[in-house]
């Protein structure tokens, strides 16, 4: 089998996250500058077998799109030209970031570890990785 890859999108970096090759288990992979993303996904598809991405859609609590939707939806399109070969998925992110800001409270992260945006990304794709997992069963 092959990995899954999600993304958590944002304006300045992204945070990715992918699972093992048998699919059990997500795990925060790296965040990086959204600008150079493409790049760095392109050249872990040269390293690694992934079968499929997920992108969190961002919408609001109500469900109306959130004024980043538009950016996800242009680097979807984008990646669906470049590399059909490795479908791209939208996943529902509402609630993300406050998930892997309680997430990193229950885990014990001191104040300034809190405060890492770089890591809050990271946590979050890990949380749209693993509800994406369980939505599968």
């Amino acid at each position: 089998m092959a990995r899954i890859l999600s993304i958590d999108y944002g304006k300045k970096r992204t945070g990715i996250a992918v699972t093992d090759p048998l699919q059990i288990i997500a795990g925060g992979l790296a965040t990086v500058s959204t600008s150079e993303l493409f790049d760095w996904l392109k050249a872990y598809l040269a390293k690694e077998a992934v079968e499929r991405i997920v992108i969190g859609e961002p919408r609001q609590p109500n469900g109306q799109p959130s004024e980043n939707l538009q950016r996800v939806q242009q680097f979807v399109n984008r990646w669906r030209k470049a590399v059909p070969d490795v479908p791209i998925e939208f996943f529902d992110e509402r609630f993300t970031s406050v998930l892997a800001h309680q997430a990193m409270l229950d885990g014990g992260l001191k104040k300034k570890a809190r405060q890492d945006k770089a890591l809050v990304d990271e946590i979050s794709a890990t949380i749209i990785l693993e509800d994406y997992l369980r939505s599968r069963k």
